[in-house]
Order: C-alpha cells, then sequence, then structure tokens
C-alpha cells in the first residue's frame, strides 16, 4: 500500500516510523514545518515527502492532526481521496470527528476509521518519536457501522505488524465516555493538583507517587483544551463524581473518623485489585 501519514508529531511520526520500519509498505510523510518534514526522510521515518499531487493515489491516509484540523482537511480534500481508500485520524476523541466525517466518506466513496493508539509520553514533535513507542499498546478502531469487516481487519492487521497488541473496536460515544475516565481525568486532575501552593516546595519531599500524579501536567495545553471541549459531557460527570468522592474523604478527616476512613481506603484498595484482575 502507499500510505500517507499527515502531521508528524509525537504520534503521527511514530507511526510513520512504525510502519515504514516494521512492514513492506510505502510511506510518505508531510508536516507544516517543513524542516521536520525532511528530517522524516533523512530518519528513515518515512521513504519521501507527501505532496498534494500524491493524496489521490494513497490506499491509506493516517492523520496525526488535532481534531479540528482532521476534520478541516478531510473536507477540504474529500473530492481527491481515492474511492475505496481509508482514511484514519488518530484524535483523542471520536464522537465529534466521526459525526463529522462518517457523512463525508460515506458521500465520497472512501472510508473513514477513527484511531485512537493508547501510548504516548509526556512530551510532543517529531524529535520524541519513536519506532516502538506503539509496542504492546491498544489502537482503538472507531469505524462506521456497517463498515465492511474486511477493511476493519486490512487495517487491525496493518496496526499490529506496526507493533500494537491489540485493536479493540467501539463506537463513537463508549470511546469518548471511557477516554473521559482514562486519559481526560488523569490530565485535569494532575494540572489541578499541581497548583497547590505547596508544589513549590515537594523539592526533598516528593518520591514515585508526586513523579506519577505530576507527569502528565507537562501537557500541551492547546491541543488538550480542544479534545476536553469536544468532549464536555462526559469529562465534566466524571470531574463531578471524583469531587463528589474526594469531599467523603475530606469530610471523614474533620470529623477524625479513623474507622471510616480506614474503609474508605479498603474500599481503594479492593477496587484496584478488582480491576486488575479484570484487566489482567
Amino acid at each position: 500500500m502507499l500510505i500517507g501519514v499527515i502531521g508528524l508529531g509525537l504520534i503521527g511520526g511514530s507511526m510513520a516510523k512504525a510502519i515504514n520500519q516494521n512492514t513492506d509498505h510505502s510511506v510518505y510523510g508531510y508536516d507544516i514545518q517543513a524542516p521536520i518534514t525532511h528530517k522524516a526522510v533523512l530518519v528513515g521515518a518515512t521513504e519521501g515527502i507527501l505532496t498534494e499531487e500524491m493524496i489521490p493515489e494513497c490506499d491509506l491516509i493516517i492523520l496525526g492532526l488535532y481534531p479540528r484540523e482532521t476534520v478541516r482537511f478531510v473536507k477540504e480534500h474529500a473530492d481527491v481521496i481515492k474511492k475505496g481508500a481509508v482514511v484514519m485520524d488518530t484524535c483523542g476523541i471520536k464522537g465529534y470527528v466521526c459525526s463529522e466525517l462518517f457523512p463525508v466518506a460515506r458521500e465520497k466513496g472512501f472510508t473513514f476509521i477513527g484511531g485512537h493508539p493508547m501510548a504516548g509520553v509526556e512530551h510532543a514533535g517529531f524529535e520524541y518519536s519513536k519506532r516502538a513507542l506503539f509496542n504492546g499498546a491498544s489502537m482503538i478502531l472507531v469505524p462506521m457501522t456497517g463498515e465492511p469487516i474486511e477493511v476493519v481487519d486490512r487495517i487491525s492487521h496493518l496496526m499490529k505488524d506496526a507493533g500494537f497488541a491489540q485493536t479493540p473496536v467501539l463506537s463513537p460515544e463508549d470511546h469518548d465516555r471511557i477516554i473521559a475516565y482514562t486519559s481526560q481525568l488523569a490530565h485535569v486532575v494532575s494540572s489541578a493538583y499541581v497548583k497547590s501552593p505547596t508544589a513549590s516546595e515537594h523539592e526533598g519531599f516528593s518520591a514515585g507517587s508526586y513523579r506519577d500524579m505530576t507527569r502528565v501536567a507537562k501537557l500541551n495545553e492547546i491541543m488538550w483544551a480542544e479534545l476536553f471541549m469536544e468532549n464536555p459531557d462526559a469529562l465534566a460527570a466524571e470531574i463531578d463524581g471524583l469531587v463528589e468522592r474526594l469531599q467523603d474523604y475530606s469530610r471523614v478527616l474533620k470529623e477524625r473518623d479513623e474507622e471510616k476512613m480506614t474503609e474508605l481506603l479498603r474500599e481503594g484498595r479492593e477496587r484496584k485489585l478488582l480491576i486488575d484482575k479484570e484487566t489482567f
């Protein structure tokens, strides 16, 4: 296949490297920053530069763009994307992107599949991309209802060749509801946690738990604000639920109720053990 990767940041760059270096497919790339586009060729992330003229030739287009830019790009190029080709995004939300692009793909005769690689680091940019970023991770696939299973299977096999361990298939609604908890809430909590006045005094008093809690506070605020705003109801519900649970701990502390605190902590420990058992 001829594969075009547009947007060579952490995710797009890693996708290009993983596919180009792990498969026999031809990968061409483009980034709005010309030096990155050229660097990707030099380091072997892509075979060459993806030009506008090549887009109609692509069998698969992978978009490493923000949600709104993803929608804009596909709508602007919908008339030149090859019929039967597959377009896949890598955004962290799916409801907005899929609701905008499923109808376009259906009308124009190509396939749009939502994709969300469940891997990353706290740094952004091509310089942090790597071939092995997705090894052992999940690539969530969000196809349109009624999409031929052969198309989904073809993308699933490609993703596994690139290093992903599994490719669960979800609806846009289920994806955004779950991701509000597993990813977005963690970034909100980390951002809020590090704003404590005591944070400036952490040196010498912090260990692994502090690092774990604050790692994702070093986020790209422009990207994450957009992701949050495109999934407001699910994320707000998770935040409200967390606040309610935290208030239980605060109340017990104010009441000096050690027995109740022990119970709350035991419930959390048992819940964690149960979740881990279900997961593994």
